[in-house]
């Protein structure tokens, strides 16, 4: 069984897999990418490198991919490249019938911490804790380990014990329907 969890981002998308009964049952990582022009051509083939990148790192049988939400309220630039890039993603993702669930910024947070409002760094500094064999490089590596934790415990194979508060978050989720042979 293998989750992973998707943090899109334009310049640092986080990526994290889950596989619950291996020896080491979570593995990071980031795909990096910086401005190529600012001609619609140059902005489609940096869109298309991460979508790209994020099909090698599912392609390997995936049971459940988990998305971060966009984040209507934030207020950094490029929302139609970033929303763009989601629904490429979504796309790639749902046209190799790898099941998606998403995960609002609030759900994840409060699966992380208890506290749905909870700050980049506060999510940040309760994954170090939570997860300490887990090298993580920063909050998109590690927004997407929770992800993955999170659809680890959809599936009934949770990699990590959480208080009531946290797992509230769970509910706040439309997971997709399995079928029985999954």
């Amino acid at each position: 069984m293998k989750i992973v969890g998707l943090d899109l981002s334009l310049t640092s998308t986080g990526l994290a897999s889950v596989v619950p009964d291996a020896v080491a049952p979570a593995v990071v990582d980031r795909i990096r990418t910086k401005p190529l022009g600012s001609s619609l051509g140059d902005r489609r083939i940096r869109l298309l490198t991460i979508v790209d990148a994020v099909g090698d790192w599912t392609r390997t049988r995936t049971d459940l991919a988990v998305v971060e939400g966009l984040a209507f309220s934030s207020r950094s630039g490029q929302a139609s490249e970033r929303a763009g890039l989601w629904w490429l993603v979504i796309d790639s993702l749902l046209a190799r019938d790898i099941p998606v669930a998403v995960v609002s910024p609030a759900a994840r947070a409060k699966y992380a911490t208890g506290k749905g409002n909870a700050g980049k760094d506060e999510v940040l500094a309760a994954v170090v804790r939570r997860y300490p064999d887990v090298e993580t490089r920063g909050n998109d590596e590690t927004d997407a380990l929770v992800l993955a934790a999170m659809g680890a415990r959809a599936l009934g194979h949770p990699i990590d014990d959480l208080p009531k508060t946290h797992l509230e978050a769970m509910a706040k989720v439309a997971w997709p329907e399995r079928s029985e042979d999954s």
